[in-house]
């Protein structure tokens, strides 16, 4: 696996593969565009119709009859998952599910259902839209759950398992980034071995993209990608980083390479900031087993739902 690159990807004719933050020129896009071109039927799901559109016309100039699909989903809107995992049901069998969506560095704000931005959009929006969608990812016999986390998570110092909706202390967007990308992988790993104790044909792996030139820091910090400090900050990462289509080569390795659930692949150059896609290692804190079905319980709770 340590020679894996894109060329590798299987025909996925006949596979639905659903791609959270399909913004145009982010990693979503770049996941899609790629599975596009294999001819698997993509599904678009991000918060609104413009943004879906503008990708499903920048996917269909690359891949002429492409067959890709919207689904509107705001992830930290936890009525919109649940509307969106209504709609999702016509679309039959889904083979990968490829969490990607995210925000980072955010300042603090509170959401709808009163839970802190960075968190309900990383990790409790996608919790319940996977366990909404599990169904369909067992219909179609061997399913498939990428979530996009990051090196990030090794900053993180411990698990977020206190009451989400409890009003903390100072808020310190890097650390709530890092604290809920750990979460991505605590959950990866827990979804996991849940599927295979109760022999579930789905797997669950990670990804991450190192250090990849995406609007995602500057949205975070200003709102915008564009206009004033947002500008210079968008410019300076894109000069030092690795394309975006390079930083969705781990999500496409994990979508269709043959491996095992748990595996988590990032890029492997030097400090895992770009590079060829391989396998790669977490955190011990990422694969402790107690924090993981605590974080379970505590996601359940607060999402409504329960794996079935």
């Amino acid at each position: 696996m340590d020679t894996w690159q894109p060329a590798d990807i299987p025909d996925q004719s006949g596979r639905t593969v659903v791609v959270t933050g399909p913004t145009l020129g982010g990693l979503g896009h770049h996941t899609a565009l790629e599975l596009a071109r294999r001819g698997a039927r993509v599904v678009l799901a991000g918060r609104t119709p413009r943004t879906l559109d503008e990708t499903a016309v920048a996917i269909a100039g690359e891949v002429p009859g492409a067959d890709v699909l919207p689904l509107v989903v705001d992830l930290s809107d936890l009525a919109s998952v649940r509307s969106a995992g209504e709609g999702a049901e016509a679309i039959g069998p889904i083979d990968v599910l490829v969490n990607n969506a995210g925000v980072m560095g955010v300042a603090e704000q509170r959401t709808f259902d009163g839970l802190e931005l960075t968190m309900a959009t990383n990790h409790f929006g996608p919790f319940l839209l996977t366990g909404l969608l599990m169904p369909q990812l067992v219909e179609s016999g061997a399913g498939r759950v990428v979530t996009v986390s990051s090196h990030f998570h090794r900053m993180a110092r411990r698990a977020p398992l206190e009451d989400p909706r409890a009003e903390g202390g100072r808020h310190r967007p890097w650390a709530a980034y890092a604290r809920s990308k750990l979460a991505n992988l605590l959950f990866t790993l827990e979804l996991d071995r849940r599927c295979r104790r109760a022999e579930v044909p789905v797997k669950a792996l990670a990804a991450h993209p190192g250090f990849a030139g995406t609007h995602l820091a500057a949205n975070g910090q200003y709102g915008r990608s564009s206009g004033g400090v947002a500008s210079i900050l968008d410019a300076t990462i894109r000069a030092v980083s690795q394309s975006a289509a390079a930083g969705a080569q781990p999500s496409l390795m994990a979508a269709t390479a043959e491996l095992p659930g748990g595996t988590y692949c990032g890029p492997g150059g030097l400090g895992e900031f770009a590079g060829r896609p391989q396998v790669t290692l977490m955190t011990s804190l990422a694969r402790d087993e107690d924090a993981a079905a605590r974080l379970w319980e505590l996601s359940e709770q607060t999402t409504g739902i329960r794996y079935p």
